[in-house]
């Protein structure tokens, strides 16, 4: 036989052990003869390098060294899952469901493995990268690594598969793994991995895939996402999947309504503690596609979705010292010192306090033996106290009066659960968390500089604030600590590069309190400009004069400003005065003029307000059933030209848009209330 065919014939003989003992965890062959042909292969390959194909069984074995690992924008958004803790949420979910879908709802329920979510990509049946879920925009390349683990498919098989597609699921590490990677780090004398999903989550970065390659992570696959795929449902979406090669958790059951569901969390409940990877919960999907794609998403995560998570592991420890923690915008957060406990197969040291009125409600003291469990087994937090144990001259907890971090005062707002520290300027945790948010990925995106730098940064006295940035010069920050000249350069590039981050994104990395991305991305469409949104009524119209860096508003300029921004969509009054507060602060306004100076996109561009019109301003809209275009791309043209997007009929829809195979009791509804319903072509008609 010649070495071409003999090659081929080989790595598709290992691809076939390689998935009956990964995948089906069913051995073909004994583990001697597979590391025989493997070696044989590797001959092979060696002497007729002609031959390469990056889906080798020999490519397993890593080798590849990352230095760093680049940012990948996904083309397909990762979103998070909403949760629910009872039978009342779920039910409270289908409700909401059954506004949108017409008949009986088919459920696909699987199990919420707790491991590294990653999307893996393939195209003509390669795989071709695998993406880190990130911040669900965006997340790094581990391509290198996730090609080392062995559930991972290199080549799928079967004559229906898409030719690009994506496939999400979570690279985990078993129980079993961990133990014994635990027990090699004992006997060398090295600190113990804390849990699986750490571990797993940390392998996917390692710097060299040879290691990676010894660990023992698995890859489960449960949502394929892409156009044109060969099924209709989720469920058959899993069966696919599984012919293709993919390792799927035969867990996963389709059910038929909320008591189907109820079943099998009931059963997993107590069944989970047999199952060789860590799990959390059940994820509850609606499986029919064209389902999904009507209910489309909120801002964080699918409404078609639902996470059930169990209930949480509850220890008993010792509560040794209340501190108090500052976040960004100058928040308090009391935290519980406590004894080192176990849960869920974490070390906690530290728990959420949340508030004083949380203090007051469980009358929580120092030296009490209290309760802690993971909220949603992540955070960490004290549900009670046992009185039984309290000691006997234990004192009633007084809260903080002053900032920890800055002797600032401390005030309470009415209305407001928590205490903030007012000196947001100053405050060293708030100067260095307001800068943090700005350059992060969802707001600035500067590369080249992270939390670390920051603190450097600011601690050196070169920066009091993010303006600051743009006035740094390569000569003050190369005698940084770990500073090389390719980091300093990177540094720089990144934050010249930010000055083209259009002006939705400059106004959410502002922090303003409340204003979040899709407030911000709000403000930007109506108000166009920075300019426009700082402009107070009345000042303009006594003297144009006064309209200057700096001003003292009166109570009338600033009741029409209030009422303004009141009357925008979604921005109600505690927004609105947030925003106030903000854009009539002399210093805020000064902060704002420096970054206009610097270069920073605060209006929209030319692009952007010819892409944009008030065409459909003040029209709500549904749209319902399958198009020509995508229902992404429909969306987005009526939130562009003003209109919003409702995923349910009401009395207040003013057009349902109407595709093919909408369901008869939506249109039933439509015309119940007299909603006007328009085709595709008469929608785009409307735009001219």
């Amino acid at each position: 036989m010649d070495p071409k065919n003999q090659i081929e014939q080989l790595r598709v003989e290992l691809r076939a052990h390689n998935y009956s003992y990964y995948v089906q965890d069913n051995p073909s062959v004994s583990d001697f003869e597979f590391d025989k042909k493997l070696e044989q292969l590797k001959r092979l390959e060696a002497a007729h390098p002609e031959f390469y194909d990056p889906t080798s069984p020999t490519i397993r074995v890593g080798g590849a060294v990352t230095k760093t690992f680049d940012t990948v924008k996904h083309i397909n958004r990762m979103y998070s899952l909403d949760n629910s803790y009872s039978r009342e949420d779920l039910q409270d979910w289908e409700k909401r469901l059954r506004r949108t879908v017409d008949g009986a709802i088919e459920y696909v329920c699987e199990l919420k493995y707790d491991g590294a979510s990653i999307s893996l990509h393939y195209e003509k049946g390669k795989f071709v990268q695998a993406v880190t879920r990130g911040d669900g925009t965006q997340g790094d390349d581990v391509t290198a690594n996730v090609r080392t683990i062995k559930s991972v498919p290199l080549q799928l098989t079967g004559d229906d598969v898409p030719d690009k597609f994506e496939i999400r699921g979570e690279i985990v590490l078993p129980w079993d793994g961990f133990h014994k990677m635990n027990q090699e780090r004992e006997e060398q004398g090295l600190e113990l991995y804390r849990n699986p999903r750490n571990t797993a989550s940390g392998s996917l970065k390692l710097q060299d895939s040879a290691v990676v390659a010894t660990r023992p992570l698995e890859c489960l696959l449960y949502q394929i996402v892409g156009d044109n795929l060969p099924f209709n449902t989720q469920h058959d979406g899993l069966l696919a999947a599984r012919r293709w090669g993919f390792k799927v958790p035969e867990q996963s059951v389709l059910v038929q309504g909320i008591d189907g569901v109820l079943e099998f969390i009931n059963y997993w409940d107590i069944k989970r503690k047999e199952l060789p990877y860590e799990t959390d919960g059940v994820v509850i999907k609606v499986n029919a596609l064209q389902n999904q794609e009507e209910l489309g998403f909120t801002a964080k995560a699918p409404r078609w979705a639902m996470a059930y998570k169990f209930t949480a592991e509850q220890v008993s420890t010792t509560l040794e010292e209340i501190t108090y923690q500052v976040g960004r915008t100058g928040a308090i957060t009391p935290v519980a010192n406590l004894n080192p406990v176990e849960i869920s197969g974490t070390t906690v040291k530290r728990a959420s306090l949340h508030n004083a009125d949380q203090i007051e409600k469980l009358d929580v003291r120092v030296g009490d033996t209290v309760f802690v469990e993971k909220g949603g087994e992540i955070i960490p937090k004290i549900v009670a106290v046992d009185l039984t144990k309290r000691p006997e001259h234990s004192q009633p907890t007084l809260y903080a009066t002053h900032c920890p971090e800055c002797g600032t005062q401390l005030v309470r707002q009415s209305g407001e659960a928590q205490h903030y520290c007012p000196n947001d300027l100053g405050c060293p945790p708030q100067v260095k968390g307001r800068i943090q948010h700005f350059i992060s990925r969802k707001a600035m995106d500067i590369d080249g500089i992270g939390s670390e730098t920051v603190d450097q940064l600011v601690e050196a006295g070169l920066i009091n604030d993010y303006a600051d940035l743009y006035q740094l010069q390569y000569e003050q920050i190369i005698p940084l600590d770990r500073m090389a000249e390719k980091s300093a350069q990177n540094m720089l590039a990144g934050i010249e590069a930010s000055k083209q981050i259009p002006f939705e994104r400059v106004l959410f990395a502002l922090g303003i309190r409340y204003v979040g991305e899709t407030v911000a991305k709000k403000i930007a469409r109506h108000y166009k400009s920075m300019e426009a949104l700082m402009e107070m009524p009345d000042i303009t119209q006594q003297n144009p004069a006064a309209v200057d860096l700096f001003h003292n508003y009166d109570n009338l300029a600033v009741e029409q400003k209030m009422q303004e921004l009141s009357a925008l969509p979604e921005i109600g009054e505690r927004i609105a005065a947030s925003i106030i507060q903000f854009i009539t602060d002399d210093r805020q306004r000064q902060m704002v003029h420096r970054l206009k100076q610097a270069g920073l996109q605060f209006a929209l561009t030319e692009e952007e307000m010819n892409s944009r019109s008030d065409t459909l301003a003040g029209k709500a809209f549904v749209i319902s059933g399958v198009f020509e275009m995508s229902r992404n791309d429909l969306k987005k043209l009526i939130e562009d030209n003003g209109g919003k997007v409702s995923s349910s009929l009401s009395s207040k829809t003013d057009y349902l848009v109407r595709g093919e195979n909408m369901g008869p009791s939506k249109l039933e509804k439509a015309e119940k209330l007299g909603i006007t319903m328009i085709n595709e072509l008469e929608f785009l008609q409307m735009l001219g």
